[in-house]
């Protein structure tokens, strides 16, 4: 009797350590490191190329068969590397994603806006291209192609990697009306702008001064210019509308160029911004310094910071300083 149990008691024996060898297969880690293991997973994106990707084995393969995983939904996957391959299959099947964190930076124009997202996201640049130039789209967000890059709030945020633009663009809407509380609104309103507005003025702040605490006192004065109905004569704007931020002297022939972003020649604020808004810029229109200057000049000491005049005489020497000191280090 026991020699006919031998062969079961072999075969149950066998059956066990197969079943034991599968288990620890099965929920064995996907990482051999410390860094986590990311995955993702584009349209054309198969269950293979997701194997050799994650370096899988036998643990992903009888994952996969336990799960009827077959087909892959786009998306970006991030596994710490002791997340088994029993959990990781999951939770590709579930379409689990994990939520990138982007940081929306204060670029210039639209074009770079659209290569950092194709950097950083699913899309491509030539997509959210054709999203931000879409006047339908845009006429839904309340923005034209001139105001859109006043929808755009820098600051992190969690988003899917795999979204389309027109998502991208109606998630930050929805961040733009966050923004925009009521009492940002009632700050605005006091400076006589909308929040587009602000985020125009904001723009040009932006790119005349990268010192923080001097820009209440720059808003003060493009605000007390607006308010005399005098022209901004803002240099960031001359730039814009010769689509050369690389200058660094502005001379008389730039003033001449033909635009409604040249505001040496027209008055009021540009159509738009001139880049996306640091939320710095928008905070220092709404909250603006007041002051009797209507002129300002950069430092001669190249300190980054300006000299502020209340007179076009002041003014005057001001800007005979600066250009002095433009000369004396052969700027151009």
């Amino acid at each position: 009797m026991a020699t006919k149990l031998r062969p079961l008691l072999f075969a149950a024996a066998g059956l066990c350590v197969a079943t034991a060898a599968l288990a620890i297969a099965l929920f064995s880690p996907c990482g051999s490191g410390e860094e986590d293991v990311v995955v993702e997973v584009r349209p054309a994106t198969s269950v293979a190329d997701i194997r050799r990707e994650m370096h899988g084995g036998v643990g992903f393969d009888l994952a996969c068969r336990l799960f009827s995983f077959r087909q892959p939904r786009t998306g970006r996957y991030v596994f710490a590397p002791s997340t088994s391959w029993f959990r990781c299959v999951h939770l590709l099947r579930n379409h689990a994603q994990t939520p990138v964190r982007l940081v929306l930076p204060s670029v210039r124009t639209m074009a770079d806006l659209s290569a950092f997202l194709s950097r950083h996201l699913m899309m491509d640049s030539v997509s959210v291209a054709d999203a931000l130039a879409r006047p339908s789209l845009l006429d839904s967000l309340g923005f034209t192609a001139e105001t859109v890059p006043a929808l755009f709030i820098p600051d992190t945020y969690e988003l899917w990697w795999d979204m389309a633009p027109e998502a991208f663009l109606l998630r930050m809407r929805r961040e733009y009306d966050r923004f925009w509380t009521e009492e940002r609104r009632l700050l605005a309103g006091r400076q006589g702008l909308t929040p587009v507005e602000v985020a125009t003025l904001a723009s040009i702040l932006d790119e005349e001064t990268a010192n923080n605490a001097e820009k209440p006192a720059v808003a003060g004065m493009y605000l007390n210019r607006l308010r005399r109905d005098m022209l901004l004569q803002a240099d960031p704007t001359v730039k814009f509308a010769l689509g050369d931020f690389s200058l660094r002297r502005i001379r008389h022939g730039h003033l001449e160029v033909e635009s409604p972003y040249n505001t040496y020649r027209v008055k009021g604020l540009p159509p738009g911004p001139i880049r996306i808004a640091s939320t710095s810029s928008i905070d220092a229109v709404l909250h603006a310094a007041e002051h009797p200057y209507l002129y300002m000049c950069a430092n001669a000491d190249f300190s980054g910071t300006h000299v502020f005049a209340a007179t076009y005489a002041e003014h005057l020497a001001n800007a005979r300083r600066y250009q002095q000191a433009l000369n004396a280090r052969g700027v151009n």
